[in-house]
C-alpha cells in the first residue's frame, strides 16, 4: 500500500468526529452494565422479601439481566451512531446465527422454564440427578446448581438434569435408613427385636414412625436383621451413626455377644 496516497487529514478528521461518539459509546456500556447489575441485585433483595417462590428468584435475575444487557449495548449503538433499525437488522440476522449455533443452550432454556412450571425439585432439595447427589443451590436460566454430599459445587445444565431420572429423596419428607445388625443363632428373634426397637428410640434425631426389624437372611455365623427406622433428607446421617452406636450399646447392655467367623484347621 502507498503511504503518500493516503489523506492524512481526513483520516485524522474522521478518527476525530467518531472518537467522541465511540468514547460515549464505551461509558454508555460501562456505566450500563453496572446500573444493570444494581438493578439486578435490587430485584433480587425485592423478591426475597416479598416472599417470591425461592426457585423463580435466580432464573428471574438472569433472565432480567440478560434482556437489559442487551438494550444497554442497543443504546450504546445508538450512541455511537449506528442506525437502530440496521443494529436491529444485524442482531435479528446475528440471532438466527446464534440461535441455530446455540439450539442445545436454548434447550436448556427450555428446560429450566418446565422445572420452574413442574417442579420435580426445588431449592434446599436433597436429590440424585445423573449420579449426582446433593442439595439444589439455585435453578438458574441455563443451569442447575447443586452442593454435593461430599461439599462440590455441580454445575448441571437443565436439559441434561432433566434428560433422565431424577429422584427427589426430600419430597416425601422422610427417608427410610437400611442398616443391617447381626444376631447370633442361639438367640431369640423377639428378645433381640425389642432390644434394637428400645435402642432406637434413644436416637433423637429419628422420626417417630415404627421402625422395620425383621430377618432378613441367614449368614454363615449369624442371623442378619434388616433394621429400617426413618429420618428427614437433613438427620439421615445422624440417625445412621447413631442407631449403630446405640444399637451397639444395648447389645453390650444385654450381653449378646455377635459371632465372628471362626476356621478349624484339622491335625493330619
Amino acid at each position: 500500500m502507498d503511504l503518500s496516497k493516503i489523506d492524512l487529514s481526513a483520516l485524522w478528521n474522521t478518527v476525530l468526529a467518531w472518537s467522541p461518539k465511540i468514547i460515549a459509546g464505551i461509558v454508555v456500556l460501562i456505566i450500563g452494565f453496572w446500573i444493570v447489575n444494581l438493578i439486578t441485585k435490587m430485584i433480587g433483595k425485592s423478591m426475597n422479601k416479598s416472599g417470591v417462590d425461592k426457585d423463580l428468584v435466580p432464573f428471574l435475575k438472569s433472565l432480567v439481566s440478560v434482556i437489559l444487557k442487551v438494550l444497554v449495548v442497543i443504546t450504546a449503538a445508538g450512541v455511537v451512531g449506528i442506525e437502530i433499525t440496521a443494529f436491529a437488522a444485524l442482531l435479528a440476522g446475528a440471532g438466527l446465527a446464534i440461535g441455530a449455533a446455540m439450539s442445545g443452550t436454548l434447550s436448556h432454556f427450555a428446560a429450566g422454564v418446565m422445572v420452574l412450571i413442574f417442579k420435580p425439585y426445588s431449592v434446599g432439595d436433597l436429590v440424585d440427578i445423573q449420579g449426582v447427589v446433593g442439595h439444589v443451590d439455585e435453578v438458574q436460566v441455563f443451569n442447575t446448581v447443586i452442593t454435593s454430599l461430599d461439599g462440590k459445587k455441580v454445575i448441571m445444565p437443565n436439559g441434561i438434569a432433566t434428560s433422565g431420572i431424577m429422584t427427589n429423596l426430600t419430597a416425601n419428607g422422610k427417608l427410610r435408613v437400611d442398616l443391617n445388625v447381626a444376631m447370633p443363632y442361639e438367640e431369640d428373634f423377639d428378645k433381640v427385636k425389642d432390644i434394637i426397637k428400645g435402642a432406637l428410640k434413644n436416637v433423637k434425631e429419628s422420626l417417630p414412625d415404627e421402625p422395620t426389624i425383621e430377618i432378613e437372611k441367614f449368614d454363615e455365623n449369624n442371623v442378619l436383621l434388616a433394621v429400617r427406622p426413618y429420618a428427614t433428607d437433613a438427620t439421615y446421617w445422624d440417625v445412621y451413626f447413631n442407631s449403630y452406636k446405640e444399637i451397639k450399646k444395648a447389645f453390650g447392655a444385654a450381653g449378646i455377644e455377635v459371632a465372628y467367623p471362626t476356621r478349624k484347621i484339622k491335625n493330619v
